[in-house]
């Protein structure tokens, strides 16, 4: 294990610790804090979401986008203190609190009717982790698959914050491939839910994402057509005191041969849900490789915060 591994390992034990014991109103101010620092830094993590926010908003002028960079940092350090928090908090009254903002859940209630599962695709927008929660709540959980990092501690407490809450977690590489507890989730009529606005195969099928090509995971709609699930886009965002989740109609996949069209009917709802809400889109990494490496020129956000912990994180990128 490398000194920055252990570092970055103590450092999310040090959150799941300490983060839960502050009270809200003192944890919110220091990540906000921090958050602001870091877009003022304007670390590669930064200098990345506001080069992918261009390509969602190609109107804004410089400041706008410096200010719409800058929510987008506090929405990622939004998500981190709920991610710290939330295995302390009461997750059926979290269910009851999200019922309320779920729009399309009708569309995932007829998917399971059918018997063949659904597949749920969403993007790392909003608070991801909340959706897992309302998901086990409401329908007594789903399998979703988990990109093994380093050090090999860090992986088994990201492992370990999921699985209390519910989440089937299949590591991405290991001794069974992901696929086969995928498809044997979907064939006993449950639900798979998978994180699909980047490709980490180098597979991926080309889309049309914001006007610019891109690639995007075959998994999810390859999945449908082996199953005969449909595959169900899912957009969240973050509101002033709680989430908000839309389901979308479903993605018919009837064969292999229907993959390309159906990510790219994904893509288009991701890139709506995107457009809606661009700042809860938690994009730190390139998605458009004609987008080179991101270099800005921008005005620093400023700002007269100190350094909490997330500040660093938020520089580089998530898990």
């Amino acid at each position: 294990m490398t000194a920055a591994e252990r570092a970055a390992d103590l450092g999310y034990a040090a959150g799941w610790r300490l983060v839960r014991e502050l009270p809200e109103p003192v944890a919110r101010g220091a990540f906000d804090l921090g958050a602001d620092l870091a877009a003022w830094r304007g670390g590669p993590g930064v200098r990345r979401l506001r080069a992918n926010y261009a390509r969602v908003r190609p109107d804004l002028p410089a400041e706008a986008l410096d200010e719409l960079t800058r929510a987008g940092v506090r929405s990622y350090a939004r998500y981190w203190r709920e991610a710290f928090r939330l295995p302390a908090m009461d997750v059926t009254a979290l269910a009851d609190e999200v019922d309320d903002d779920v729009v399309g859940r009708e569309h995932l209630d007829a998917a399971l009717a059918r018997g063949r599962g659904a597949v749920v695709a969403l993007t790392h927008s909003g608070n991801w982790d909340v959706v897992g929660a309302w998901a086990v709540q409401r329908y007594g959980g789903f399998a979703t698959v988990a990109e093994r990092l380093r050090p090999e501690s860090l992986f088994q407490r990201f492992v370990a914050y999921r699985e209390s809450l519910g989440f089937e977690i299949l590591p991405m590489t290991g001794a069974e491939a992901p696929v086969r507890g995928l498809l044997r989730a979907l064939r006993a009529g449950r639900i798979v839910c998978l994180v699909a606005d980047r490709d980490l195969s180098h597979r991926g099928v080309g889309v049309d994402f914001f006007g610019h090509r891109a690639a995007m995971p075959p998994g999810p709609a390859s999945l449908a057509a082996a199953t005969g699930a449909p595959l169900l886009p899912l957009g969240c965002w973050f509101t002033e005191r709680g989430w908000g989740f839309r389901i979308h109609e479903p993605i018919t996949v009837g064969s292999r041969d229907d993959v390309p069209a159906a990510t790219q009917a994904m893509a288009d709802a991701f890139a709506g849900e995107i457009a809606e809400h661009p700042q809860d889109w938690h994009m730190l990494q390139r998605i458009w490789p004609d987008l080179g490496q991101s270099t800005s020129t921008s005005t620093r956000v400023s700002s007269n915060a100190t350094s909490p912990a997330i500040a660093a994180r938020a520089g580089v990128g998530d898990p």
